[in-house]
């Protein structure tokens, strides 16, 4: 697992136990990840999650249309893997989870700890400080500390 936040770790990793989850994502609405589970390249991160950020905003645009406030969450299921995904607020702001589970768990045991995991990471997170501008001489290292928090590399 690996989070560019320390205080989501430990909601993560009980929702990761708890849940019998294979792969998660954690990231904000625009698709920028905030923790990882299982992925094995990055690629496939960060295709996954601009793929998770687009079926939330075009499922909150269809739930307008009709509307709905808002769908929840959105669920499918395979032959051997059950897709979850779901906006959800933070004192951080609107993060999205997408979660991929397998036949050794439910989408209702998956459904459950989310919502226990997301009550953990509003307790979680701390006062959000006030950042300084993004400034062209930082933004290199800044953009590599963050891609080393995430990807190990």
């Amino acid at each position: 697992m690996r989070t560019l936040e320390p205080w989501v770790g430990p909601p993560l990793d009980s929702f990761l136990s708890e849940s019998s989850a294979r792969l998660v994502l954690l990231m904000t609405s625009a698709g920028q990840v905030v923790a990882q589970h299982g992925f094995a390249r990055s690629l496939d991160v960060m295709a996954a999650s601009a793929l998770g950020a687009g079926i939330v905003a075009s499922t909150a645009e269809v739930a307008r249309l009709m509307g709905e406030p808002d769908f929840g969450a959105l669920v499918h299921q395979g032959g051997g893997h059950g897709l979850f995904i779901s906006a959800f607020d933070t004192p951080r702001g609107r993060w999205i989870a997408l979660v991929v589970f397998g036949e050794d768990t439910t989408v209702g045991l998956v459904q459950l700890f989310f919502g226990r995991m997301c009550a953990e990471l509003a307790a979680a997170a701390p006062a959000e400080t006030p950042r300084g501008p993004v400034l062209a001489e930082n933004f290199e290292h800044d953009l590599n500390a963050s891609l080393h928090a995430l990807f190990g590399r």
